[in-house]
């Protein structure tokens, strides 16, 4: 989760977010609690955009391959990719 998502936020509130299963329940929370999402934290939850946006051309940080298969997963404030190298099967997720 990524931590700059959360300022502003009160302890009591991060621990509710943190406490999320899925985004359907952040998203309740935000409006329970009359927190009103920026853009990016907006972004995140929806698994849109920002975060998502296109499958990255990195080489693996093994064997340098640009031979990757990433497939995209989502969190409750983030986005990322799961990353398997095809060349040498290291794997690592890429925020």
């Amino acid at each position: 989760m990524r931590e700059d998502l959360l300022k502003g936020l009160t302890e009591e509130q991060i621990k509710k977010v943190k406490a999320c299963k899925n985004n359907e329940e952040l998203l309740k929370l935000a409006k329970e609690e009359g927190i009103e999402l920026s853009d990016e934290q907006l972004a995140a939850v929806s698994g849109a955009g920002i975060f998502c946006a296109s499958t990255p051309t990195i080489p693996c940080p093994k064997c340098g391959s640009y031979n990757v298969k990433a497939v995209q997963m989502s969190g409750a404030l983030s986005c990322y990719w799961d990353c398997t190298c095809k060349n040498c099967g290291h794997k690592w997720n890429e925020y």
